[in-house]
């Protein structure tokens, strides 16, 4: 199976949790308010792989030099502004809408890795993109779509997210995969902790009462080794093996599932449409995955030339 295959499978699994626990952080900032859930589930995850590699990789640690802290804090910083963010819209949005929302990266990662990377997407990644732009826009209502505050600070977090996948991009193939993810996760937390302090009630942080809940220390538990761990250890990983725009099409995926947890399990209904924009969202990556018409004839002409 070919690197960039595996690759993105890995991804595709990845966009599956990350989906798959928006309903489960939405009941848990219910308990306990969201910047300071995140500095508990980001410093559990950080002091877990920290664990990890003190234990198995021990001489990684000699690695660890100021380029690799200031590659992951960059990192971290975009991170840490797409999670704020967006756990903060989830207080005044639905867990299955803000999926959506956040999808939009599908868009915005193309035209940063233009902007930026100087990176030309396929026609197939381009078309792509906009069709599972469209899906989001039918899985958000279409036109009878209505903002609430709650949506323009997951559409925010959605910019943090895309520029999270460029910066991932540039470093992940320069430094360990190990060290540029617990940094940034230790970045996460760090800036948690002080925005919570800042703006929340923290002292719910040490509430004991508040942490034994089955939400909070479930979804604590879930988030912090599923969907920060193992997470960004395997997209720190396997990106280097494929394009910051394959990427965010297969993070469309999220919403989908986002949806479907939603439906299953907090009730929330989707409208026909909404399961049209689904559909259209996973058309659109599975023609990113198809070759271009230019490397069909490539290969029939590569062909035709051995068989003469």
């Amino acid at each position: 199976m070919k690197q960039q295959t595996v690759a993105d499978l890995s991804l595709l699994a990845v966009a599956f949790v990350w989906g798959a626990t928006f309903v489960v952080v939405q009941n848990a900032i219910s308990f306990l308010e969201p910047l300071s859930f995140n500095a508990i589930r980001f410093s559990f995850a950080g002091l877990f792989l920290f664990a990890w590699i003190a234990i198995v990789s021990r001489p990684l640690l000699r690695q660890l030099s100021w380029r690799v802290i200031g590659a992951g804090a960059w990192m971290g910083l975009w991170l840490f502004g797409g999670y704020a963010l967006q756990t903060v819209g989830l207080l005044y949005t639905t867990s299955s809408k803000a999926g959506f929302i956040t999808g939009l990266s599908v868009v915005l990662v193309p035209l940063f890795s233009f902007l930026i990377l100087k990176q030309n997407p396929t026609t197939n990644a381009a078309i792509g993109a906009v069709l599972a732009a469209f899906g989001l826009y039918w899985l958000t209502g279409g036109a009878e779509l209505s903002f609430n505050r709650g949506d323009v600070f997951v559409f925010f977090c959605t910019i943090s997210f895309a520029m999270h996948i460029i910066v991932t991009g540039q470093y992940s193939s320069r430094y360990s995969t190990l060290l540029l993810t617990m940094v940034q996760i230790f970045t996460v937390a760090i800036l948690c902790f002080i925005f919570a302090f800042c703006l929340e009630e923290a002292t719910n942080m040490w509430d004991t009462t508040v942490l034994r809940r089955p939400e909070v220390w479930g979804a604590l538990t879930i988030t912090s080794l599923l969907a920060t761990t193992a997470a960004f250890l395997i997209q720190t990983g396997v990106q280097k093996y494929t394009t910051p725009t394959r990427v965010a099409l297969i993070f469309a995926m999220e919403p989908v599932f986002a949806a479907l947890t939603a439906y299953l399990w907090a009730g929330e209904r989707l409208s026909p449409s909404a399961w049209l924009g689904g559909i259209a969202i996973l058309a659109g990556m599975i023609l990113s995955e198809l070759p271009s018409a230019r490397s069909w004839g490539k290969r029939w002409r590569e062909k035709r030339n051995i068989s003469s």
